[in-house]
């Protein structure tokens, strides 16, 4: 039988109060609340707090304080990475970022959510599908990533946008929810 882990990275619905869940939950708050109060000029620490919390991270990864997430160990990114303050990362499953990806201030990803029968729903039981953003792609301000949507490699997504379908390459989306504005 799979452990509740194994249910929540595949997907499936699991128990979010498992012990095991819990802990590893409760290790990223330890380490995001380190790093979110580390000073300006702390980059070793704040480089070694990364590197224990996230799941794997190419060169130049800078994340600005403060900065949340779930488990983070389920949090890939690539070279080149920049996320501005603010930002919040529900990892229930695999979040993926290319190379020479921005976030802006406030971006949230998540690939939480819980079943849509209220008495399903109720009970406690809910699951997550992963996010997936291409290369050289830039997230604008307060933009939201829903669980399961891949943001194509080369796309902008503006500031304020809540993307709920998967996003091309070489395009604009804005709007909630967001649309394609412009082909680049």
């Amino acid at each position: 039988m799979p452990s509740e882990k194994e249910r929540m990275l595949r997907g499936d619905l699991y128990d979010a109060d498992d012990p095991q869940l819990v802990a590893e939950r409760n290790h990223a708050r330890e380490l995001t609340r380190r790093y979110n109060q580390t000073a300006t000029d702390e980059d070793a620490e704040r480089d070694a707090i990364l590197t224990d919390l996230l799941g794997s991270r190419g060169e130049d990864c800078h994340v600005e304080p403060p900065f949340r997430c779930d488990y983070g160990s389920n949090v890939h990114v690539g070279e080149n990475f920049y996320a501005n303050f603010d930002c919040v990362v529900l990892d229930v499953c695999r979040v993926d970022i290319g190379k020479n990806c921005q976030l802006g201030p406030g971006v949230h990803i998540y690939t939480a959510t819980h079943p849509l029968d209220a008495s399903e729903r109720i009970a406690g039981p809910e699951y997550g599908k992963p996010v997936t953003v291409g290369d050289n792609v830039w997230v604008g301000g307060r933009a939201v990533l829903n669980p399961g949507v891949t943001v194509g490699d080369d796309a902008v997504v503006a500031s304020g946008a809540v993307v709920t379908e998967d996003v091309p390459d070489n395009v604009v989306v804005g709007g909630n929810p967001a649309t394609v504005v412009k082909e680049l």
